[in-house]
Protein backbone atom coordinates (compact mmCIF):
# COMPACT_ATOMS: atom_id res chain seq x y z
CA UNK A 1 0.00 0.00 0.00
CA UNK A 2 1.73 3.34 -1.17
CA UNK A 3 0.44 7.07 -2.36
CA UNK A 4 0.55 7.25 -5.70
CA UNK A 5 -1.02 10.62 -6.67
CA UNK A 6 -1.43 13.92 -4.33
CA UNK A 7 -4.05 16.53 -5.93
CA UNK A 8 -3.81 20.14 -5.07
CA UNK A 9 -6.86 22.25 -5.71
CA UNK A 10 -5.45 25.58 -7.15
CA UNK A 11 -7.34 29.19 -7.22
CA UNK A 12 -4.11 31.00 -9.05
CA UNK A 13 -4.29 33.40 -5.84
CA UNK A 14 -1.25 33.72 -3.22
CA UNK A 15 -1.88 30.50 -1.35
CA UNK A 16 -0.92 28.11 -4.04
CA UNK A 17 2.64 27.93 -3.51
CA UNK A 18 2.24 27.46 0.15
CA UNK A 19 -0.64 23.90 -0.72
CA UNK A 20 2.05 23.02 -3.81
CA UNK A 21 4.81 22.53 -0.91
CA UNK A 22 2.19 21.13 1.36
CA UNK A 23 1.75 18.50 -1.67
CA UNK A 24 5.36 17.58 -2.35
CA UNK A 25 5.78 17.35 0.66
CA UNK A 26 3.48 14.21 1.42
CA UNK A 27 4.40 13.01 -2.60
CA UNK A 28 7.74 13.10 -1.94
CA UNK A 29 8.57 10.27 0.34
CA UNK A 30 6.17 7.74 -2.13
CA UNK A 31 7.39 9.07 -5.45
CA UNK A 32 4.00 9.77 -5.79
CA UNK A 33 2.33 11.91 -9.24
CA UNK A 34 2.09 15.87 -7.72
CA UNK A 35 -1.01 16.94 -9.10
CA UNK A 36 -2.18 20.74 -9.55
CA UNK A 37 -5.88 20.77 -11.30
CA UNK A 38 -6.54 24.78 -11.44
CA UNK A 39 -10.34 24.39 -11.16
CA UNK A 40 -13.16 27.38 -11.01
CA UNK A 41 -16.81 27.49 -11.83
CA UNK A 42 -17.40 28.95 -15.23
CA UNK A 43 -18.93 32.63 -15.90
CA UNK A 44 -21.98 31.50 -16.87
CA UNK A 45 -22.86 29.39 -13.30
CA UNK A 46 -20.97 32.11 -11.62
CA UNK A 47 -23.94 34.99 -13.05
CA UNK A 48 -26.60 32.27 -12.93
CA UNK A 49 -27.79 34.14 -9.89
CA UNK A 50 -27.83 37.31 -11.57
CA UNK A 51 -29.95 36.18 -14.44
CA UNK A 52 -32.31 34.42 -12.12
CA UNK A 53 -32.95 37.57 -10.22
CA UNK A 54 -34.21 39.08 -13.87
CA UNK A 55 -30.63 41.63 -13.84
CA UNK A 56 -29.56 40.95 -17.41
CA UNK A 57 -25.57 40.12 -17.83
CA UNK A 58 -23.52 41.68 -20.92
CA UNK A 59 -21.09 39.33 -22.63
CA UNK A 60 -18.46 42.27 -21.94
CA UNK A 61 -18.50 40.89 -18.16
CA UNK A 62 -18.53 37.64 -19.13
CA UNK A 63 -15.41 38.19 -21.48
CA UNK A 64 -14.08 39.98 -18.45
CA UNK A 65 -14.42 36.85 -16.30
CA UNK A 66 -13.18 34.46 -18.76
CA UNK A 67 -9.83 37.15 -18.74
CA UNK A 68 -9.50 36.28 -15.20
CA UNK A 69 -9.70 32.61 -15.17
CA UNK A 70 -6.80 32.64 -17.80
CA UNK A 71 -4.60 35.14 -15.53
CA UNK A 72 -5.48 33.01 -13.03
CA UNK A 73 -4.68 29.54 -14.66
CA UNK A 74 -1.15 30.71 -16.24
CA UNK A 75 -0.26 31.61 -12.62
CA UNK A 76 -0.99 28.52 -11.11
CA UNK A 77 1.17 27.04 -14.14
CA UNK A 78 3.61 29.49 -13.38
CA UNK A 79 3.93 28.01 -9.54
CA UNK A 80 3.78 24.38 -10.30
CA UNK A 81 6.85 25.06 -13.36
CA UNK A 82 9.22 26.53 -10.77
CA UNK A 83 8.81 23.60 -8.44
CA UNK A 84 12.07 21.06 -8.57
CA UNK A 85 9.99 17.76 -8.85
CA UNK A 86 10.16 15.16 -11.43
CA UNK A 87 6.68 13.84 -11.05
CA UNK A 88 4.26 16.76 -11.55
CA UNK A 89 1.17 17.11 -13.51
CA UNK A 90 -1.02 19.88 -14.42
CA UNK A 91 -4.92 19.74 -15.08
CA UNK A 92 -7.42 22.70 -15.77
CA UNK A 93 -11.06 21.43 -14.64
CA UNK A 94 -13.19 24.34 -15.02
CA UNK A 95 -16.95 22.86 -14.82
CA UNK A 96 -19.98 23.93 -13.26
CA UNK A 97 -20.27 22.91 -9.47
CA UNK A 98 -16.77 22.02 -9.25
CA UNK A 99 -17.84 18.96 -11.21
CA UNK A 100 -14.29 18.73 -13.14
CA UNK A 101 -12.37 18.99 -9.73
CA UNK A 102 -14.84 15.94 -8.03
CA UNK A 103 -13.80 14.04 -11.47
CA UNK A 104 -9.87 14.87 -10.60
CA UNK A 105 -10.76 13.84 -7.32
CA UNK A 106 -11.30 10.60 -7.62
CA UNK A 107 -7.72 8.57 -8.39
CA UNK A 108 -6.05 10.93 -5.84
CA UNK A 109 -5.04 9.26 -2.55
CA UNK A 110 -5.13 12.44 -0.36
CA UNK A 111 -6.59 16.12 -1.31
CA UNK A 112 -4.40 19.08 -0.01
CA UNK A 113 -6.43 22.05 1.33
CA UNK A 114 -5.64 25.36 3.24
CA UNK A 115 -7.46 25.53 7.32
CA UNK A 116 -9.66 28.42 6.12
CA UNK A 117 -11.38 26.53 3.61
CA UNK A 118 -11.92 23.29 5.55
CA UNK A 119 -13.58 26.05 8.55
CA UNK A 120 -16.06 27.27 5.13
CA UNK A 121 -13.97 30.04 3.66
CA UNK A 122 -13.61 31.20 0.46
CA UNK A 123 -14.18 30.08 -3.04
CA UNK A 124 -13.16 26.08 -2.37
CA UNK A 125 -15.53 25.74 0.76
CA UNK A 126 -17.96 23.86 -1.10
CA UNK A 127 -15.82 21.54 -3.43
CA UNK A 128 -13.51 20.57 -0.07
CA UNK A 129 -16.85 19.63 1.54
CA UNK A 130 -17.96 17.69 -1.77
CA UNK A 131 -14.99 16.44 -2.33
CA UNK A 132 -14.12 14.79 1.18
CA UNK A 133 -18.01 13.53 1.95
CA UNK A 134 -19.17 12.95 -1.47
CA UNK A 135 -16.12 11.28 -3.00
CA UNK A 136 -14.97 10.39 0.05
CA UNK A 137 -11.11 11.29 -0.84
CA UNK A 138 -9.13 11.52 2.28
CA UNK A 139 -8.22 15.67 3.01
CA UNK A 140 -4.80 16.66 4.59
CA UNK A 141 -5.47 20.14 5.88
CA UNK A 142 -2.17 21.93 6.77
CA UNK A 143 -0.38 25.47 6.50
CA UNK A 144 3.01 24.20 6.18
CA UNK A 145 3.98 20.75 4.97
CA UNK A 146 4.56 17.71 7.26
CA UNK A 147 7.85 15.54 7.17
CA UNK A 148 7.54 12.58 7.36
CA UNK A 149 8.80 11.12 10.87
CA UNK A 150 7.87 12.25 14.00
CA UNK A 151 4.68 11.73 16.63
CA UNK A 152 1.18 11.30 14.10
CA UNK A 153 -1.83 10.69 16.39
CA UNK A 154 -4.75 8.89 15.50
CA UNK A 155 -8.47 9.75 17.03
CA UNK A 156 -10.35 6.34 17.37
CA UNK A 157 -13.71 5.62 17.95
CA UNK A 158 -14.49 2.39 16.48
CA UNK A 159 -16.81 4.28 13.95
CA UNK A 160 -16.59 4.04 9.96
CA UNK A 161 -15.12 7.35 9.18
CA UNK A 162 -11.83 6.79 12.09
CA UNK A 163 -11.55 3.27 10.50
CA UNK A 164 -11.35 4.61 6.73
CA UNK A 165 -9.09 7.35 8.17
CA UNK A 166 -6.43 4.75 9.45
CA UNK A 167 -6.59 2.46 6.87
CA UNK A 168 -6.22 5.17 4.21
CA UNK A 169 -3.74 7.09 6.76
CA UNK A 170 -0.98 3.57 6.53
CA UNK A 171 1.77 4.78 3.85
CA UNK A 172 1.78 8.15 6.00
CA UNK A 173 2.28 5.97 9.48
CA UNK A 174 5.01 3.71 8.62
CA UNK A 175 6.91 6.50 7.62
CA UNK A 176 6.36 7.92 11.53
CA UNK A 177 8.50 7.82 14.17
CA UNK A 178 5.90 7.31 17.13
CA UNK A 179 2.04 6.66 16.81
CA UNK A 180 -0.92 6.88 19.01
CA UNK A 181 -3.78 5.69 19.37
CA UNK A 182 -5.60 8.80 21.07
CA UNK A 183 -9.35 7.24 22.60
CA UNK A 184 -11.79 9.33 24.82
CA UNK A 185 -13.69 7.06 26.95
CA UNK A 186 -15.86 8.96 28.97
CA UNK A 187 -16.66 10.73 25.23
CA UNK A 188 -18.15 8.35 23.61
CA UNK A 189 -21.32 7.02 23.42
CA UNK A 190 -20.49 3.59 22.98
CA UNK A 191 -17.82 1.57 24.51
CA UNK A 192 -14.65 1.38 22.03
CA UNK A 193 -11.31 -0.03 22.73
CA UNK A 194 -7.89 0.13 20.63
CA UNK A 195 -7.04 -3.25 20.55
CA UNK A 196 -8.12 -3.76 17.22
CA UNK A 197 -6.67 -0.69 15.87
CA UNK A 198 -3.47 -1.79 17.30
CA UNK A 199 -3.78 -5.32 15.85
CA UNK A 200 -4.72 -3.98 12.24
CA UNK A 201 -1.58 -2.00 12.42
CA UNK A 202 0.79 -4.14 13.40
CA UNK A 203 -0.37 -6.31 10.34
CA UNK A 204 0.19 -3.50 8.12
CA UNK A 205 3.50 -2.61 10.05
CA UNK A 206 3.23 0.18 11.94
CA UNK A 207 3.99 0.22 15.34
CA UNK A 208 1.49 1.59 17.53
CA UNK A 209 0.62 2.26 21.09
CA UNK A 210 -2.72 3.60 22.47
CA UNK A 211 -3.23 6.44 25.47
CA UNK A 212 -7.01 6.49 26.58
CA UNK A 213 -7.74 10.10 27.85
CA UNK A 214 -9.95 9.30 30.99
CA UNK A 215 -10.93 13.13 31.49
CA UNK A 216 -14.43 14.77 31.04
CA UNK A 217 -15.47 16.99 28.37
CA UNK A 218 -16.17 17.27 24.44
CA UNK A 219 -14.21 15.02 22.50
CA UNK A 220 -12.59 16.79 19.90
CA UNK A 221 -11.25 19.64 22.59
CA UNK A 222 -9.59 16.34 24.35
CA UNK A 223 -8.37 14.90 21.57
CA UNK A 224 -6.47 18.15 20.10
CA UNK A 225 -4.98 19.00 23.37
CA UNK A 226 -3.64 15.30 23.71
CA UNK A 227 -2.10 15.36 20.61
CA UNK A 228 -0.49 19.19 21.03
CA UNK A 229 0.86 17.66 24.29
CA UNK A 230 2.58 14.82 22.52
CA UNK A 231 3.55 17.27 19.79
CA UNK A 232 2.00 14.98 16.71
CA UNK A 233 2.34 16.31 13.32
CA UNK A 234 -0.36 15.21 12.51
CA UNK A 235 -3.55 13.73 13.67
CA UNK A 236 -5.43 11.45 11.67
CA UNK A 237 -9.60 11.28 12.14
CA UNK A 238 -12.75 10.21 10.76
CA UNK A 239 -15.17 13.46 9.49
CA UNK A 240 -18.56 14.29 10.00
CA UNK A 241 -19.62 11.25 11.22
CA UNK A 242 -23.29 12.62 12.33
CA UNK A 243 -26.02 13.54 9.75
CA UNK A 244 -25.97 17.21 8.56
CA UNK A 245 -28.92 18.12 10.31
CA UNK A 246 -27.52 17.27 13.74
CA UNK A 247 -24.10 18.56 13.31
CA UNK A 248 -25.82 21.86 11.94
CA UNK A 249 -27.68 22.36 15.04
CA UNK A 250 -25.53 21.01 17.69
CA UNK A 251 -21.95 21.33 15.91
CA UNK A 252 -20.10 18.64 16.27
CA UNK A 253 -16.33 17.11 16.74
CA UNK A 254 -15.41 17.57 13.40
CA UNK A 255 -15.82 21.40 13.53
CA UNK A 256 -13.64 21.43 16.86
CA UNK A 257 -10.74 19.53 15.14
CA UNK A 258 -10.81 21.99 12.06
CA UNK A 259 -10.60 25.04 14.30
CA UNK A 260 -7.38 23.92 15.23
CA UNK A 261 -5.75 23.29 12.39
CA UNK A 262 -3.16 24.12 11.31
CA UNK A 263 -2.17 22.59 14.87
CA UNK A 264 -1.46 19.92 14.10
CA UNK A 265 -1.86 19.16 10.70
CA UNK A 266 -4.91 16.98 10.19
CA UNK A 267 -5.54 13.84 8.12
CA UNK A 268 -9.30 13.60 7.62
CA UNK A 269 -11.62 10.74 6.15
CA UNK A 270 -15.12 10.41 5.65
Amino acid sequence: MSWTNILVPALGGAPDADMLAVGHALAEPFGAILTMAYSSTTPTSLFSLVGEAGVGVSDAAISALQKVSSEGEARARGVLEALDYPRKEFESVTADEWAGLRATSRLADVVVWDPATARGHGFFAAAFQQILMDERRPALVAQAPVEPGGLVAIAWDGGREASRAARRAVPWLRQADEVVVLTAPQAMAQPCHALRLLRYLDDQGVQASAMPLHSRGEAGALLIAAARELGARMLVAGAFGHPRLQRFIFGGTTQVLLESAPNPALFLSH
